[in-house]
């Protein structure tokens, strides 16, 4: 072990310094320090050396260059062989044992502001190339970057008499490239959004851990969830969970379907997810009314569901989910009542998002790991205007009836494929999902509906291949389809529609999802 006679700190997030650097003086340490830092040592009486005195030069640069120098960097960068601690004495350089930095706040200032100029000048080049530089030389010196760690530093320090164990230090060096890496990789991320660079050559992304997971889908696998770093919109990983049990992988990614499906709506809306797929979504008056629509579309499917709300959840909507099997609820709120009510289930997970729930503009593109690389895509937001819509057939929707088909579609857009959404009257009454064979998804959407297809709007996120969809939508008394078109077959499937008096409109628009 390597005993710590000196110390560097220049830290921007000045959590725990004091107790930090105050173990350090009672260790005998000696501490360099650069400006804030400095005034902060000062301040509480902690003798440090301005890293000026060390370097015999001024900072410069408005700040820019001051850590930048020889003295700092050999004193870091130096192995304690005989080699090199007799250069550092011929040029008399004191070695530097401990290097305590961390960086400007970049992902903070991009999330508060687009200005370039304020942005660029957050960018730290100092404090990189000092943890890079101790990180490297890792068996003689200790990086910390991060707060957290100060204490189980003050423990080391206290009991090994100043020194900080070889295993120790490597751990930490392993941190502080993870931690320069992801500063790089943010810095990365946003310039090339300012360049409207959607698809880089080379693609740098920077995730941080919100939590280990109990297991994967299965017992059996192992998991863990990360957040995208910078940014910050309402998503599952800035949800805030207020009530019930650990989240499961099964949860987060049933919870995430959810509010992405609510995310589409102006109007008050609930939707219920069963593994990832709608098994109920309706728009009401009222969010109590908009949740038992939804919930009536598939009780027996709504069993252990993920329901999500674009509103705060109130206490007679409380009343209703506290009587039903419900794993999870989304929202972005819940009032004091209804929190109390629902926190009567102990294992029932509350979590709140930050609203506006109703944009749906992405920072980031949609992506889809596959063994050994990566597929990327924009995401799936084009939602047709009713004025872009297209009718083929003699008979036209009427304009209550145009406006479920447009529900519908909002709807189709979250099932998987092939997928087929039936809505009577802003809900949905049948979903048939993620089938091989277009025409047994229609098989199951009208059967989970029974004799609500009577007079409903069936949508289908991709055209129809041959017309026996269409023929058991007719017999099953479907008024209105919504689909994109661009079959072999339209004019074989629109003359089919004619037959059976059904109303046809076109999209020009597919939303398959895998």
């Amino acid at each position: 072990m390597v005993k710590v006679k000196r110390a560097l700190l220049s830290v921007f997030d000045k959590r725990g310094l004091i107790p930090l650097a105050k173990t350090l003086a009672t260790q005998e340490i000696e501490i360099i320090s650069t400006g804030g830092t400095y005034s902060v040592l000062r301040d509480a009486g902690i003798r440090a050396i301005k890293v000026e005195e060390v370097t015999s030069f001024p900072e410069v640069l408005d700040g820019r260059v001051k850590t930048l120098h020889p003295n700092i960097h050999a004193a870091i960068l130096a192995k304690r062989t005989e080699d090199h601690l007799s250069q550092l004495k011929k040029v008399g350089i004191v070695p530097i044992d401990l290097v305590v930095v961390n960086l400007y706040p970049f992902e903070e200032t991009i999330l508060k502001t687009d200005v370039l100029e304020e942005i660029i000048e957050n960018i730290d080049i100092g404090g990189l190339a000092m943890i890079r530089a101790a990180a490297k030389n890792y068996r003689y010196v200790a990086t910390v970057v991060n707060p957290e760690r100060y204490e189980e530093i003050i423990t080391i320090l206290q009991e090994n008499n100043g020194m900080i164990p070889e295993e120790v230090r490597f751990r930490l060096s392993c941190e502080a490239f993870s931690y320069t890496a992801s500063y790089d990789v943010l810095i990365s991320q946003y310039l090339s959004r300012r360049l409207d660079k959607t698809f880089p050559d080379v693609l740098n992304l920077s995730y941080y851990k919100v939590q280990n997971l109990r297991y994967g889908e299965n017992p059996h696998q192992r998991a863990s969830f990360y957040k995208l770093r910078g940014i910050e919109e309402p998503c599952i990983g800035n949800a805030k969970k207020l009530h019930g049990k650990e989240l499961s992988f099964n949860n987060i990614l049933d919870l995430n379907a959810a509010l992405e499906l609510v995310k589409e709506f102006r109007e008050k809306v609930c939707v219920i997810i069963k593994h990832t797929n709608p098994c109920g979504v309706a728009i009401g008056n009222t969010l109590k009314d908009a949740y038992n629509k939804a919930y009536q579309s598939d009780p027996i499917s709504a069993f252990g569901s993920v329901v999500g709300f674009n509103e705060v959840v109130s206490e007679d909507v409380a009343e209703d989910l506290i009587t039903k099997y419900v794993e999870a609820i989304i929202a972005p709120g819940f009032t004091e009542t209804a929190l109390r009510i629902l926190r009567k289930k102990k294992n029932l997970r509350l979590l709140e998002v930050q609203k506006p729930l109703n944009i749906i503009q992405r920072k980031e593109m949609d992506m889809r790991k596959v063994v050994g690389g990566l597929l990327i895509q924009d995401w799936d937001l084009d939602m047709h205007p009713s004025d872009s819509l297209k009718t083929v057939t003699r008979q036209k929707p009427s304009p209550q009836e145009l406006k479920t088909a447009l529900f519908a579609w909002k709807v189709v857009k979250c099932v998987k494929s092939n997928a087929i959404v039936l809505a009577r009257d802003g809900s949905t009454v049948g979903v048939g999902a993620g089938q091989m064979s277009r025409v047994d998804a229609v098989r199951i959407a009208i059967s989970k509906a029974g004799d609500r297809t009577k007079g409903a709007v069936l949508a289908s996120d991709a055209f129809f291949p041959f017309k026996d969809s269409i023929d058991l939508a007719g017999e099953a008394g479907i008024k209105v389809i919504i689909q994109p078109g661009g079959s072999l077959r339209d004019e074989e499937v629109i003359k089919a529609c004619d037959r059976y008096n059904i109303s046809m409109v076109f999209t020009g628009i597919r939303h398959f999802r895998h």
